[in-house]
């Protein structure tokens, strides 16, 4: 468990909600449960400042650290795809993006492929990306971020192509991948979930702080497909797709664990004072 991603999480699930400021007291004691150390808590805070996701002031003898609107914006990101509602049907049109970038520059080219990842698109060739989402905006956003507009082009494409939909999606993504991926997810937390809503059923104590361990641990696992899974629409997935399995499970595991696992982060949080 990285301390770097688990701040990440942390962040996105509990410190946003209050503030998006906490004291560096209240976060290494919440990193203490999952067996982090102080030090190795500072080292991650270190990089996530230099990197521009957080911004820290001094209150006495005390050190707070809050989001940068540059993480305020992932972490919204990254929240509005795991929270997601269902999505509409598809208009079978592609967002696609084409890039040009030179060799000198060629530490931009390797980001931008990052995130072009990260936002769910598929490489239909080397220079060349797909989606089904309209992500138009997001592009736009991104290239005038990186400055690199200049060496980018970004369509509204029809796919009229020799091959059906859901062929091209295999060629652009694993998706067998993901859905073993998402077995993976299931076979983990499906037992857990089980246990804790018979624990539930039969009134037994449930610690708050068992609650905040194992809600952090399903957030930050499931997170983690935000990295894989791009988001198809319903009419370019397989038959068996376990996307819809995990996702029920996750929401459903997240609602027993929440009520306590915010009781305990609230026990332990301290914001500056005004």
């Amino acid at each position: 468990m990285k301390p770097q991603s688990m701040l990440f999480t942390i962040y996105g699930e509990y410190v946003r909600h209050y503030g998006s400021e906490i004291w560096i007291g209240s976060l290494t004691k919440l990193m203490g449960e999952f067996g982090l150390s102080e030090p190795a808590v500072r080292a991650a805070i270190s990089r996530m400042l230099r990197q521009g996701w957080l911004e820290s002031r001094k209150v006495g003898n005390r050190s707070f650290y809050s989001v940068s609107e540059r993480g305020k914006k992932r972490l919204e990101e990254a929240a509005a795809r795991i929270y997601k509602v269902e999505s509409s049907a598809w208009d079978g049109k592609w967002c696609m993006v084409s890039y040009n970038i030179p060799e000198e520059r060629r530490a931009l080219r390797d980001q931008l492929r990052k995130e072009l990842g990260y936002m769910g698109f598929g490489m239909l060739t080397t220079s060349t990306w797909i989606s089904p989402n309209n992500l138009r905006e997001a592009i736009q956003e991104l290239t005038e971020t990186q400055e690199i507009t200049e060496y980018v082009e970004l369509f509204a494409a029809e796919h009229v192509g020799l091959r059906d939909p859901k062929q091209l999606v295999q060629k652009c993504w694993n998706i067998d991948e993901i859905n073993a991926k998402y077995k993976e997810f299931i076979d983990s937390y499906q037992a857990e979930y089980d246990e804790l809503e018979e624990r539930i059923r039969q009134k037994k104590e449930v610690p708050d702080s068992l609650c905040f361990v194992n809600k952090t641990k399903l957030v930050h696992q499931y997170r983690k497909f935000l990295f894989i899974d791009p988001d198809l629409p319903q009419e370019l997935l397989p038959e068996l797709w376990l996307g819809k399995e995990a996702d029920k499970l996750f929401q459903n595991y997240y609602q027993l664990l929440n009520p306590g696992a915010v009781r305990f982060f609230e026990t332990v949080y301290e914001a500056a004072p005004v």
